[in-house]
């Protein structure tokens, strides 16, 4: 009997998932026309969870085909196990895996089935394909729902004080003055998790995109560079709010759950963030989820504020499956295009952001993630950047700490983030570095 291929706290977890079509799986396995594969995804919970129900109501609407679940670590152990599966020809029929610059490293044109030809395949979001696709194919479908990194900011505060959600970075800054000559913080900080501090860089990417739509490629070519505008704005805006005086007073000890409680009992007003913020909030403060908003960061002009998105997880096809297993696969892939598995996706993992395909948020999401689906509904987004180019150097966090913190200035701390890119670039050994 093939076993389910899942870590033994999971066994509970899925339970009787395909316990029948498993039980026929024997020495006499395929004389009855079963079809087995595989499916690889990473071992955290929440995915796990979700690939345990969507397989067990995938077997149950097409019979004669079973799903082993198999997992790989998380994080780079993760990258490797799949890189070594795809070299070795010895990867699932299907798996999950990175969207994105880490996918273009897999060599998916070789590895990876084209899905182009898939009746699915135009309910993807235009940024979402980007990022799955080389100029020979589309490879993936998305697997969750993805996430924006912008301003998380308190409704009731901008109610009290009759304020609009600004279009521009100098409009920002005017409700920031009023918030402050309120008693408010204007500008939440936390920088003793210093990953929090990159937001008003790594948010401001799809403005970059949205004046420069070939920055990214030109960056990976060693041709745009983040000490020149417009890629400069993200830390010479940082650096402006901070000599503004707007950041909370304890900003260089405040903890990311110190931000989201901030902003989730309107002390602060601003939380430049990503919107799994909400996840904290829920857990911490759910009385407060419906009065928190998002909105992009405001660039210098209006008409190029635009939301940046952190693209959902990808699932593919090996190029090794073949024959019956490649169509029993492929078949798995529309069924998570599928209005099932949209339901069931709701049900298992509360969403971050947009979906990328045809699923539809619950009608009782947070008015946070309508403010998010509302800039994808308009085409107002751009990936983020690290799903476009392979290049982010290591040092970003501390970077955007000298800047707000008043250490470094922003054309500085820009030409020393550009130097910090150059040992990744050669170890990837990019054309132009």
């Amino acid at each position: 009997m093939t076993r389910i291929l899942t870590p033994k706290p999971l066994v509970a977890l899925i339970g009787a998932v395909s316990l029948a079509a498993v039980a026929a799986c024997s020495s006499d396995e395929g004389e009855d026309g079963t079809i087995e594969i595989t499916w690889l995804t990473s071992s955290d919970e929440q995915t796990s969870e979700m690939a345990a129900a969507l397989i067990e109501e995938f077997e149950a609407t097409h019979s004669g085909i079973v799903v082993n679940h198999d997992t790989r670590p998380s994080g780079d152990d993760g990258v490797n196990v799949v890189k070594t599966r795809l070299a070795t020809g010895e990867m699932a029929e299907v798996f999950t895996y990175n969207s994105g610059s880490l996918l273009q490293a897999l060599n998916p044109d070789a590895t990876l089935v084209d899905l182009s030809e898939e009746a699915w395949i135009d309910n993807l979001t235009e940024d979402f394909r980007s990022v799955v696709s080389t100029e020979s194919g589309v490879y993936g479908t998305p697997f969750g729902t993805s996430l924006a990194g912008g301003i998380v900011y308190s409704q009731p505060v901008y109610d009290e004080l009759g304020l609009e959600v600004p279009q521009s970075w100098d409009a920002f800054m005017a409700n920031n003055e009023q918030i402050a000559a309120a008693g408010y913080v204007p500008i939440i900080q936390t920088y003793a998790d210093p990953w929090t501090s990159q937001l008003f860089v790594l948010g401001d990417f799809a403005n970059v995109h949205a004046q420069d739509s070939e920055w990214a490629q030109e960056y990976t070519a060693h041709s745009r560079f983040y000490a020149e505008e417009p890629a400069l704005a993200g830390f010479r805006h940082l650096q402006e709010a901070y000599e503004a005086g707007y950041f909370n007073v304890d900003f260089p000890s405040a903890t990311f759950e110190d931000g989201a409680m901030m902003v989730a009992d309107g002390t602060g007003a601003h939380y430049p963030i990503l919107t799994t913020v909400l996840d904290t909030i829920t857990a911490n403060s759910p009385d407060a989820v419906e009065d928190l908003r998002f909105m992009a960061i405001p660039a210098d002009s209006a008409q190029h504020t635009s939301a940046t998105i952190w693209q959902p997880d990808a699932t593919y096809v090996a190029a090794t499956a073949e024959g019956e297993e490649r169509a029993a696969a492929l078949q798995l892939l529309t069924f998570l295009n599928s209005s099932d598995a949209c339901d069931i996706v709701n049900e298992t993992g509360a969403p971050s952001g947009p979906y990328a395909n045809s699923c539809e948020l619950p009608d009782d999401v947070t008015p946070l993630l309508q403010d998010v689906q509302a800039y994808v509904d308009e085409g107002n987004t751009a990936p983020a950047l690290e799903f476009l180019s392979p290049i982010k150097g290591p040092n970003l966090a501390n970077i955007t700490v000298e800047v707000g913190s008043g250490i470094r200035s922003a054309e500085e701390a820009a030409a020393n983030y550009d130097r910090d890119v150059e040992n990744q670039a050669r170890q990837l050994d990019l054309d132009g570095w």
